[in-house]
């Protein structure tokens, strides 16, 4: 029998325990995460909402059956495998659609501004879409392709005279990535709004390496390109091409190519046996470039915009 939900908004260190317990549980059954980086960053960083969805059960206690981040315009929540089936996340979503926290940062959205992502498109995260007034306004695609030898081995690295390669060493190079990273992501909200604390905070992270941060720089010393790479250091299986970007100006000379096989490469490099990525499903150049390298569909994210009813008296 469905039980009722209460939510409460938790700090970071006091959730940390059955919040991680959640997140694994979900991401062992889902075979991905339930939250995306962004939004993990940003409570710890206090500009998003935590909440913690917990249920009565029989024993008299309570047990954390979902969880959701809520924050600078977005929401993502999760329901623990274990009470799916029951219509709790629906519950949740009416909660929170029904009692938005208030604003935790700059560029926090008003309630009729909230987007929604759900990580695997899947059934029941449609039905909730359709029934809640939520438009389907973006697609994310998780491409993957085999690493080792022979066919699936990464191609050789070629950079045009002058250009060198090298790993991340602090200093300049952050102030020079987060300009240029602004630059290639200027029309892209998330990642073109870095900054270097955003930058300074991802480097605290336990998967960060520096001589996975591959910076190319042209001959006059500029940074041109980067292919940051992401690899848990629990799960070494599959390395991710965490984030890529070219110099607008530097099209056309084959440096996306080239610092894909070098990313690749690093990745074998590392024990990964197979690498992936993201890409927005309308970016036709980058998904025409990932599929030429290997990369095939694995899953889709999609990101919702709520629409809700007009207010009585409103035009």
């Amino acid at each position: 029998m469905s039980g009722s939900l209460t939510l409460s908004v938790s700090s970071p260190d006091e959730a940390r325990e059955p919040f991680l317990r959640l997140v694994a549980r979900a991401a062992l059954v889902d075979g991905q995460p339930p939250f995306n980086d962004q939004a993990l960053i940003d409570i710890g960083k206090g500009t998003r909402s935590l909440l913690l969805a917990e249920r009565r059960i029989a024993e008299g206690g309570v047990a954390v059956a979902g969880a959701a981040i809520v924050g600078q315009g977005e929401l993502e929540f999760v329901i623990d495998p274990e009470w799916r089936g029951e219509g709790l996340g629906r519950q949740l979503l009416e909660i929170v659609l029904k009692n938005p926290p208030a604003p935790t940062g700059a560029g926090s959205g008003a309630p009729d501004a909230l987007r929604a992502w759900a990580h695997g498109d899947h059934p029941a995260s449609r039905r909730l879409a359709q029934t809640h007034r939520f438009e389907a306004i973006r697609t994310l695609l998780q491409l993957r392709r085999e690493l080792g030898t022979g066919a699936a081995a990464p191609a050789e690295v070629v950079l045009p005279s002058g250009y060198s390669l090298g790993g991340f060493r602090g200093g300049p190079d952050a102030d020079d990535w987060v300009e240029l990273n602004a630059r290639v992501f200027a029309e892209h909200d998330e990642q073109g709004s870095l900054t270097r604390d955003d930058l300074l905070f991802r480097l605290s992270e336990p998967w960060f390496e520096p001589d996975d941060f591959l910076l190319l720089r042209d001959a006059e010393g500029t940074l041109v390109a980067y292919n940051w790479l992401k690899v848990e250091p629990n799960d070494t299986r599959v390395g991710e091409i965490y984030v890529i970007g070219v110099d607008e100006g530097q099209a056309g000379r084959g440096l996306g190519r080239s610092l894909m096989n070098a990313g690749l490469a690093r990745l074998q490099e590392r024990g990964c046996t197979q690498a992936a990525l993201y890409v927005d499903g309308d970016n036709e150049r980058a998904v025409a470039l990932y599929r030429s390298l290997g990369f095939a569909d694995h899953t889709i994210d999609v990101q919702y915009l709520h629409r809700p009813l007009p207010r009585r008296g409103a035009l």
